[in-house]
């Protein structure tokens, strides 16, 4: 353990404690030769301010907590890698806590925030659309920001940040339309979730009346794969698939019916982008970019920080990428 302390350095250097923290402060009452010497010894010796002082003296540190269900999740690995990129240039630390679809996890978590005095929280809901808002308001009483991610509630008195839900939905139904789809199997998410009722009301308003379209739900793969393999039997000639998680159940279940792709049964999704190239043909997809939504986050939680106090949804930008599925 790092035992230097400002005392060492003021003995060393024969200056007051104060004058040494205010040095290491950068503080302009203290003369720029002064500082030098200060911060060339506390580099030589290695020094490191005490994190717990600094907690107890502002009564936060430079930590963000960020909830995910899974961290198993490649849309989730690329919105970390974003966070923790633009915490560690603004000198920020990130703590990651997995909650799944327990809400006990998910409130321990969040007590697990509290206590280490968070300068803001990264939340993303279960995947079973259960949340304790109340939980949450606390931070808001504690003056701390907390900035939903992907998986948003409902209520509008909170940051979120989201891709494109509705703008993703719809580009996916207007390329089924221009591939000349006539029959698609089309699974959601959990019902409950927004991002689930945004992009289904979006993907039905643009084919009904136009095409036939069978909605089903499912919660994870395995049961995405059991709708694919019930599904087949009314032959779709297309599968929208909701979410990167929904499309490897479809794909193993179309694999494991030795279903000919795009021949027999064509194969859309909203994606991230990594999953649909683990296939061949590669999968058509509507990226939806983790590492993008990432960036927009941590820009609405240093505008927070900041002292912003406009509460506002924002949407990260959408585009297709071709495949030769479909």
């Amino acid at each position: 353990m790092n035992n230097t302390t400002l005392k060492e350095i003021s003995r060393v250097l024969g200056i007051s404690i104060s004058t040494v923290s205010r040095a290491l402060k950068n503080h302009p009452d203290i003369a720029e030769r002064t500082k030098l010497r200060v911060t060339e010894l506390a580099h030589t010796l290695d020094y490191e301010p005490n994190a717990n002082a600094v907690q107890l003296r502002t009564s936060k540190s430079n930590l963000f907590g960020l909830l995910v269900p899974s961290i198993s999740n490649f849309f989730y690995h690329s919105f970390i890698a974003a966070i923790e990129e633009e915490s560690r240039k603004n000198n920020y630390a990130v703590m990651i806590l997995q909650s799944g679809v327990a809400p006990e996890a998910e409130l321990a978590n969040l007590k697990l925030c509290r206590q280490n005095r968070v300068s803001g929280v990264f939340a993303c809901l279960p995947g079973n659309g259960n949340i304790n808002m109340e939980a949450y308001l606390k931070f808001k009483d504690q003056d701390i920001p907390v900035i939903f991610f992907d998986k948003v509630p409902s209520h509008n008195n909170c940051n979120k940040v989201c891709v494109a839900d509705k703008e993703s939905a719809i580009l996916a139904a207007n390329t089924i339309l221009k591939k000349n789809k006539k029959k698609v199997l089309a699974i959601f998410g959990n019902p409950t979730l927004s991002i689930t009722r945004k992009r289904m009301a979006a993907f039905t308003d643009i084919l009904q009346h136009q095409i036939a379209v069978e909605i089903v739900y499912a919660d994870n793969a395995e049961e995405a794969g059991a709708h694919t393999t019930k599904g087949l039997a009314d032959k779709p000639d297309t599968i929208f698939c909701m979410s990167d998680e929904i499309l490897t159940g479809v794909m193993k279940a179309l694999q494991i019916a030795g279903v000919k792709i795009p021949e027999e049964t064509g194969v859309i999704a909203i994606s991230n982008g990594f999953i649909p190239t683990l296939y061949f043909p590669e999968i058509t997809y509507v990226e939806t970019s983790g590492h993008k939504l990432g960036k927009l986050a941590f820009s609405s939680m240093m505008a927070c920080i900041g002292g912003s106090t406009f509460l506002q949804e924002l949407t990260s930008e959408t585009i297709l990428v071709e495949g030769g599925s479909l």
